[in-house]
């Protein structure tokens, strides 16, 4: 099933500043094949389903390399199934 999710990654008790672990998790999203865009609160990434979970896995077992013990993670996921939807094709409907 294709998607597009909203992922929000935040390494917990490394400091008030959590760029270098964010810059981590980029460099994992920006290695898979997937399209994803960064915003001011996360990552919109869109594909099938499995693919993001597996993604979504790689980041946390990424941080658990570099020593991060504690993550939370939201998610959120649209689709549709009457025709293919891609981010770009959204954000013109409403723009």
């Amino acid at each position: 099933m294709k998607v597009v999710a909203d992922l929000c990654i935040v390494p917990m008790g490394v400091g008030p500043s959590v760029s270098p672990y964010v810059k981590e998790i980029k460099a994992v999203i920006d290695a898979s094949p997937l399209n994803a865009e960064m915003h001011a609160n996360g990552t919109n990434i869109e594909g099938e389903l499995s693919d993001i979970c597996a993604l979504i896995e790689a980041c946390e077992a990424r941080l658990s390399e570099i020593g991060v013990q504690r993550v939370f993670i939201t998610m959120a996921f649209s689709s549709r199934r009457d025709k293919d939807q891609s981010m770009a094709d959204k954000l013109k409907a409403v723009l």
